[in-house]
Parts: structure tokens; sequence; C-alpha cells
């Protein structure tokens, strides 16, 4: 570990690592799956499921990347020994390697749609606004155009570096994403009839609940945090030994709930306003919302139009800090494993990568064709890593770090090697064994439609 770099500040950790778990999840599909399952009683099973699932499994992640210190592959291995628990690196990798092909397109989007609200060719009724996401998503080359960029932008900052690129990127990017959320919240919650937006989403009707809520509340905390992408684990090996993991855990997983609410508080109130149901579905971003801007701030156009430049601004910035996280997963794999400069390893990730990112736009209207099992390619892509390979890598890595691992290893790690308190040694270890693989069986179950 002499030789590896490390992240220059604890700031830098913080907000390097929030900002991978924060994503176009916490501005769309946090409130759309609040909407869905009625409101603060879902907030709060979702919040407990951060503590006694999300957190332990961050943990997790960050023992196998410090004491591993290197690429998820390597760190891995480093760590299983003689048995083949390289395996979840390589899935890791691999995993991180399509979400961040598809997630190019709908980031690509974001841009499109940051384009066109400075155009101002977002005005019109909602069918207008239907027909013009419908029109872009399939055009042949328009989506593929912007998602080849988004990839670029996010290769530009990688190659940089983790304290010149993703540090640096990461101190610019998520103060600029709060300031903008705040913004909005507060333009949102002063619109006429927002109060019913504010109570729907702050107070807890707990006739709402049922075990289907309660599963997906499991599955949002999961897929926020981003667990078993490998990301958590390839940002920990530049963690210093003074990094206290437990309470870099806590503090990114409240950073990363809170914009989760506050995004809610952004979107909630205006829809209340216009009378728009909070469960409008995935097409809130693109179709839903900017109806309800132009609506809500219908009596003053010019604050509509500066709302909906900041929110897609905002929407590009969220999907940025996780397609950076996305990316250096793969360049740190490839610069270590095949023994090339940095830069290399960030160009292989970047052209394979665009290349997927295009074959997903095309599948989305121009070439229907690229299909896999009856989903376009994007689909297709997005089913496989949620339903399968993100479950299977958080599964296999809460097994290794609970049962496998030395405790002396963990305790070290959790205790930064005896230097603090190991009072949540013993609990760590309950959830990491016991709490966290059955939460995890149960969302992997559910995707399936077992359960």
């Amino acid at each position: 570990m002499s030789n590896r770099t490390y992240f220059g500040s604890k700031l830098g950790v913080i907000l390097a690592t929030a900002g991978s778990a924060v994503g176009l999840g916490n501005i769309w599909r946090f409130p759309f799956m609040t909407g869905h399952n009625g409101g603060a009683a879902f907030i709060l099973l979702y919040l407990g499921c951060v503590f006694l699932l999300g957190i332990p499994g961050m943990i997790a992640e960050f023992i196998v990347g410090r004491h591993g210190g290197s690429n998820a592959a390597r760190a891995y291995r480093k760590v299983g020994g003689r048995l083949p628990w390289g395996f979840t690196g390589y899935l890791g990798v691999f995993t991180s390697m399509v979400i961040l092909g598809f997630y190019a397109v709908v980031a690509g989007w974001c841009l499109q749609y940051l384009f066109a609200s400075f155009a101002g060719s977002l005005k019109g009724d909602a069918g207008y606004v239907t027909d013009y996401f419908r029109s872009f998503s399939s055009h042949p080359w328009k989506p593929a155009l912007w998602a080849i960029a988004f990839v670029g932008l996010t290769h530009f900052v990688v190659a940089k570096g983790v304290k010149d690129g993703i540090e640096k990127a990461s101190k610019l990017l998520m103060p600029t994403l709060l300031v903008l959320l705040l913004v909005i919240v507060v333009a949102s919650c002063s619109l006429p009839g927002a109060g019913k937006g504010v109570e729907f989403l702050l107070k807890p009707d707990f006739s709402k609940l049922s075990a289907e809520v309660m599963l997906e509340a499991l599955g949002q905390a999961f897929f926020s945090l981003s667990l078993g992408t490998a990301c958590l684990c390839t940002y920990s090996s530049y963690f210093s030994r003074k990094i206290r993991l437990a309470r870099s855990a806590t503090q990114i997983a409240l950073m990363d709930s809170g914009i989760a609410i506050l995004a809610g508080l952004m979107i909630f109130p205006a829809a209340f306003a216009v009378g728009v149901s909070p469960d409008s579905g995935p097409s809130l971003i693109f179709i839903t919302l900017p109806n309800v801007f132009q609506q809500a701030f219908s009596s003053v156009p010019i604050v509509g139009y500066i709302i909906s430049i900041l929110f897609y601004f905002l929407l590009a910035l969220a999907a940025l800090t996780s397609t950076i996280s996305m990316h250096e997963i793969g360049t740190a794999f490839f610069h270590e494993e095949l023994h090339v400069s940095r830069q290399a390893g960030a160009w292989v990730v970047t052209v394979a990568c665009g290349v997927l990112a295009v074959l997903c736009s095309l599948s989305m209207g121009a070439v229907p064709s690229l299909q896999v099992m009856g989903n376009n390619l994007l689909d297709a892509c997005d089913k496989l890593t949620a339903q399968y390979l993100l479950p299977i890598g958080s599964l296999l890595t809460c097994l290794m770090v609970g049962w496998y691992l030395p405790k002396k290893l963990v305790h070290d790690q959790l205790t930064n090697w005896g230097t603090l308190r190991g009072n949540f040694y013993h609990v760590f270890l309950f959830l990491v064994r016991f709490v966290c693989p059955l939460g995890i069986i149960a969302i992997f179950l559910r995707q399936l439609g077992i359960i």
C-alpha cells in the first residue's frame, strides 16, 4: 500500500464516495418510489434499511478495498487467498462497465434537455413534451452523440487521476449540486398549494405499509448506495490508514439519503401545485416535469425557464458524479492489470463503454432489432445489472467479509489497527453475516418475481 495514491483529505473521501452513490437514482428513482409507495412511511422504512443493510454493506466493501490496496479484481484476489473470491472483483469491474454504457445514454438525455431548456424548446402542452421525448430518444444519431459526449467528459476527469481529477471534480460538483438542489427546493416549496406535497413527503401514513413496500425500500437502499458495483472497493483502495471506515460510511449514507429527500422536496410540492400524481412513473424526468415547471411558474415564465435549466443542469451533475466512479473502476483495473499508463487504461474503458452506449442508444428506436430476450439493449443491460449482477456481487462480498476473512483483519480495519474503539465490531459482524445476506437474497428473489 505504500505506493498507492490516497485521497488528499477526509472531505475529498466523503464527497467523492458520496458522489459515486448520488446519481439519477436519488433525483428521479427515489421520489418516484416514494410517491408510488405512500410517501413518508416509505422514507422511514428506507432509512431503516440504509442503516441495517446499506452501511454494513458499504463497510464490507471498504474493508476489502483498503486492505487490498489495488483495483477491485486484485483486491478480492488478495483477500481471498486460495479460494476464487477474485471472481467477485472481476464481476464488479464488468458490472460497472455495463452500467456506464447504458447510464451514459440517459445522462446524454439530460444534456439534450439542458440544451433544449436553454433554447426554450420544451414549451408546450403535455402531448408536445411527450412527442419531443419520443422523437429525440429514437433519433438515429443525436442521443448517441450526447452519450459519447458524456463518456468523453467522464474520461477527461478520470484520466487526470485520483487527486487532480476525481477528488477535485468532487469538491466542485457535489457542493454545486447541493446548492442547485436547495435553490429549486425553495422555489418549489414557495408555490401555491405546495404544502400538500411537503405533507405527503414528511407525514407518515402507516396504512400504506406492506411486505411489498418493505422490499421496495430494501431495494432502494441497496441500489442507492452503489453496493455491488466494486465502486466502494475501488475508492476505498485510495483511503489512508487514518480514515474511519464506519464513520465515513455513515456520513456518506446520510448525505446520500439527505439529497434523495431534498429531491422529493423539489419534485412533490411542484407536482401537487399543478395536480400531477406523485407516482407519475419512469416518465417523470423527461415527460412530466418539463410540463410541471411550465405550469407551476406560468405567472412568471422567466422563473419557470430558469428552474428548468437549473433542474437539468442538476441532473447532469448528478449523473456525472456517478459515471466518474463507474469509469474509475475499469480504469484502475486496466491500468494495473495490463501494466499500462492510467491514461491508456482510461481509454480502454472510454472506447468500450462508448461503443456500448451507442448500441444502447440505437436500440431505443433507430435499430429496434438490437434486442436481448425481448428487451431493447438498454433495458436488457439495466435488468442484467440490477436483477442479477449487483445482488450477486454484494452478497458474495458480505459472505466473504462476514464468514471467510480472519476476524483480526476485519477488527483491524474497523478500529484502524487498534487506534479506535471496537464497540461496533460485533454488531457489524452480526449484520454482515446474517442481516445483509438475508436482505440481499430477498431483493434478489423479488427481482426474479419469486416473492
